[in-house]
């Protein structure tokens, strides 16, 4: 009796995300099912960019954990002038680049490298930096240490962690935003070695 041939896997279908504000609010767009990709929800997207909003149009951004690009999507759509995307796996990076070119993105860019190597080959200097790592991997303290040499004058840090995960231990960083959301805790820090807050 003849042997069936195996079957190929099914390709699992895209997820979507909504931009909830600026040029593209309301738009759908999709990004790659990748074990551990969990974009940042509505609810705390919206209060994350009301905390930033003031500081949005013409800022340098660096998504550094990009996978869906939710964040760097949203900060486009609101008037940023540059976005760096980094992420590690082909295929979310694929998908982003398809998205970025369906809505027609100046200035945003895909890098499918880890954070790390990103960092240490590029001279760039952000606005808003967002850091919001695969939750099971525990990378905050060394994203945020290699950092050091990427921040502008005025620099903005946005860090997402699980809700009971102690803040990372960053000496000189003003705390100047933090809100718990379900199971996340979201925190904006000034990245410069001032000690003003006026956020």
């Amino acid at each position: 009796m003849a042997r069936s041939s195996p079957r190929k896997p099914t390709p699992q279908p895209l997820s979507q995300l909504r931009i909830i504000g600026g040029q593209w609010r309301g738009r759908k767009l999709h990004f790659a099912p990748v074990e551990g990709l969990r974009p940042t929800g509505d609810r705390l997207r919206e209060t994350l960019f009301n905390w930033l909003q003031f500081y949005l149009p013409a800022a340098r951004c660096l998504d550094l954990f990009a996978g869906s690009g939710a964040l760097g999507l949203e900060a486009l759509s609101r008037g940023a002038a540059l976005v760096d995307f980094v992420e590690l796996n082909p295929h979310a990076a694929r998908t982003l680049k398809q998205q970025l070119q369906l809505l027609g993105a100046q200035g945003a860019q895909v890098h499918n490298c880890g954070a790390a190597d990103f960092l240490a080959s590029s001279d760039r200097q952000y606005d808003i930096i967002f850091v919001d790592p695969p939750f099971a991997e525990d990378l905050w303290q060394d994203s945020l240490s290699a950092l050091e040499g990427h921040l502008s004058a005025e620099a903005l840090v946005y860090i997402e962690t699980p809700r009971n995960t102690p803040p990372p231990v960053l000496p000189n960083w003003q705390l100047t935003k933090e809100k718990r959301a379900g199971q996340v805790c979201m925190r904006l820090y000034s990245g410069t070695k001032q000690s003003s807050t006026g956020y």
